[in-house]
């Protein structure tokens, strides 16, 4: 046990029974938890009028767990919302007031050189937005969250979820983090120790790359036989404009300028009041040591397409997240005894459409059937009762969109003019391409080269890397972009971006690769400043309380030196319109 998790003498955790547990507040948390309640309520109102034999299922205990201060806080997204799971789960979500900013009414998909632009004369299939709905994705989980509290859901914001809880295989509960221990672990004035919470069933939905799944899935080997994960990692700004000047309600792609070492692509959204989105999405098995999605955000901003596009325009909003790759067939197994897991966790992204609001918030909903199933059979959740859940994904449109694109994160990858046949062809035969399934046989970690093979003597020093001239209107500095997140952290509270080995950071990483967690990380958290240990060499300093929580440090450091972990809840990013 470590000092972080030891208690004061005559402390004790107080423990908690519920019924369900849900790790997460975003899409998928919220909508397992409104759909359960509404199933419950409906099964029994079915039973009441004759409808369905058996009995009524007495008043269940739902709690959602969300590590931020609020709900939607840690939220961030593109965000085109496909509403065909909105629909299902709440058919008047107009009338109920929900948040979209505006339909999709015009979407395009552009070609960027070095200093011109051309329109694709065809919008491809996959960029087709039609139907769809431009949202900010922290306002919309926000406003999932009062659908859930008027149902009587409880949630409980600010109470990071830390230990699964086993009875041999079975997960009974979770650990919640203490609060109000100093930077050293030691309990402050203010220490809170954790709640133990106890539950018949635990769903995890905390997002992409969820720690306390991460360890669930190592311990119980889920992943067995499965494509390695791999991430991406994306960049968003919110520009505001002069009024009149903004058509809300386009969808725009470009792809080409500027990641001239990587693979991706950027993304614009136009919204009422003059406000436009800009952002931009770079694969994280890149071989390139110096991938900066920040910088790369600010140079598109230098284009011609976009300088005409943005004149007048001041950065208002800006944030950062990691969202999974790897598609159908890098996938864990869903459930087991005593849990489920269901969306980002479980890499259910349509990676070609950038799209997984509707795809969690199925996930969830499902999840929430294959409850009621337990509870119906008197709290059986053993694995026979919780892998209706995975039958019914395998039933559903989650399977059938992602199966559709489940080997076309590992075509790309190969460079875009090496993959346009093999995606050709993907599209042809319904996913499957000339090889299925395509293997995913590396971690994002592992790509990396050395600068001196990818840059040659130039590195840094490379026009293709260095910053534009940050003016605080249109481009910023990457501390300066961290502002605009609304991060905090209590700045004498535990370090929870855990260094392995530091000498690595100086002898080797530093020397070859040019610290690469120094320009992937979209916060400015991590530093090389003179080391204390050798003259001439540089240690890494990690600037913890800037952290934005995209864990892409957890992904992409090529020494897998860094591990992210939950920090004290309530900390983070405060994002708002994003």
């Amino acid at each position: 046990m470590s000092v972080y998790d030891q208690l004061p003498e005559g402390v004790t955790r107080e423990t908690m029974d519920v019924d369900v547990l849900i790790v997460g507040g975003g899409s998928a948390g919220m909508s397992c938890a409104l759909h359960l309640q509404n199933q419950i309520q409906k099964h029994n109102e079915d039973v009441a009028a004759g409808k369905k034999q058996g009995e009524q299922i007495p008043e269940q205990m739902i709690v959602v767990l969300e590590k931020a201060s609020e709900v939607g806080a840690h939220s961030f997204s593109g965000a085109v919302l496909n509403p065909k799971a909105l629909t299902e789960l709440i058919p008047n979500f107009k009338e109920e007031g929900c948040p979209i900013d505006s339909e999709v009414k015009k979407d395009a998909v552009y070609y960027l050189g070095s200093d011109f632009s051309f329109k694709l004369p065809i919008t491809p299939p996959p960029f087709h937005n039609e139907g769809n709905y431009i949202i900010s994705l922290s306002k919309f989980n926000r406003w999932l969250g009062t659908k859930c509290e008027e149902k009587g859901i409880n949630i409980f914001p600010g109470f990071a979820a830390v230990e699964a809880l086993y009875e041999g295989d079975k997960i009974v509960g979770i650990r919640t983090g203490d609060k109000g221990r100093d930077k050293h672990g030691n309990p402050k004035a203010n220490f809170e120790p954790g709640l133990i919470l106890k539950s018949k069933v635990v769903i995890f939905a905390e997002g992409t790359r969820g720690s306390l799944f991460q360890k669930v899935e190592k311990k119980l080997n889920l992943r067995a036989g499965k494509n390695k994960e791999v991430f991406e990692e994306g960049v968003k700004e919110i520009i505001q404009m002069p009024a009149g000047t903004v058509e809300a309600g386009q969808v725009i792609h470009t792809m080409g300028f500027p990641l001239s070492k990587s693979i991706g692509g950027t993304f614009i959204y136009t919204l009422p009041g003059d406000k436009i989105i800009v952002g931009l999405v770079a694969y994280l098995d890149t071989q390139d040591p110096l991938l900066d999605p920040h910088r790369e955000l600010q140079k598109l901003k230098t284009h011609p397409f976009l300088q005409s596009m943005l004149k007048g325009g001041k950065v208002i909003a800006y944030g950062g997240k990691t969202l999974p790759a790897g598609g159908w067939y890098s996938m864990p197994k869903l459930y087991g005894n005593g849990f489920m897991v269901c969306g980002d966790s479980a890499s259910m992204v349509d990676v070609q459409k950038l799209k997984g609001i509707h795809l969690a918030m199925k996930s969830g909903m499902q999840a929430a059937e294959a409850v009621i199933d337990g509870l119906i059979k008197g709290g059986d959740f053993s694995e026979e009762v919780t892998k209706g859940y995975s039958d019914r994904i395998e039933a559903g449109f989650v399977k059938e969109e992602l199966y559709r694109v489940r080997n076309f994160h590992q075509a790309l990858s190969k460079g875009i003019v090496e993959s346009m046949p093999l995606l050709a062809l993907q599209e042809l035969t319904g996913g499957r391409g000339l090889q299925d399934p395509m293997p995913i046989d590396h971690i994002d970690a592992e790509t990396t080269e050395k600068v001196l093979d990818i840059w040659g003597p130039y590195g840094l020093d490379h026009e293709d890397n260095k910053l534009p001239k940050p003016d605080g209107e249109l481009f910023f500095d990457k501390l300066s972009s961290v502002y605009l997140t609304g991060t905090m952290h209590d700045e004498d509270s535990p370090n929870h971006l855990i260094l392995k080995d530091g000498d690595i950071c100086r002898t080797v990483c530093e020397p070859q690769y040019k610290s690469p967690c120094n320009h992937f990380c979209p916060a400015a958290v991590y530093e090389m400043v003179p080391s204390t240990k050798e003259a001439g060499k540089k240690d890494l300093q990690i600037n913890y309380t800037n952290c934005i929580h995209c864990k892409t440090c957890d992904i992409k450091c090529p020494f897998e030196n860094i591990e992210w972990t939950v920090p004290e809840g309530g900390g983070g990013p405060q994002y708002r319109e994003t």
